[in-house]
């Protein structure tokens, strides 16, 4: 597999998870800006989330980009790293919702921190 494939396949799913996370936030009936106020812990966690995901986008193309080439270990690690933020959006919507309930704030939590944990993998045999 080319570093390329690679780099296009994760930034396909990366866009595919940004979608995702912004059509769990349904608009309001009313035409008002004070039926936004109810919105307001989703999108707070929303921007939040946009940036984790915009953090690991430039991070990973700069990784993909000094690659010498691709082997199962990077192609595996990805996939890790690739399921991990993919459970995001589902992390994301139940804290948009709850946003001070102890269950929604610890899988989010833990979601980031394994996240990361595939991210330094995918660093390390990169």
């Amino acid at each position: 597999m080319s570093k390329n494939r690679l780099e296009a396949f994760s930034d396909g799913v990366l866009a595919i998870i940004i979608t995702i996370m912004v059509l769990e936030i349904r608009a309001p009936e009313e035409a008002s800006f004070q039926a936004l106020k109810p919105l307001i812990p989703q999108l707070v966690i929303y921007l939040l989330s946009f940036f984790y995901m915009a953090i690991y986008w430039v991070n990973h193309h700069n990784i993909t980009h000094a690659l010498p080439s691709v082997n199962h270990k990077v192609i595996w690690t990805n996939m890790a790293w690739l399921f991990m933020t993919s459970l995001i959006p589902l992390a994301t919507a139940w804290v948009g919702k709850n946003p001070l309930a102890g269950p929604p704030l610890f899988l989010y939590g833990l979601v980031l921190l394994l996240s990361s944990v595939s991210f330094l993998l995918l660093q390390h045999f990169a």
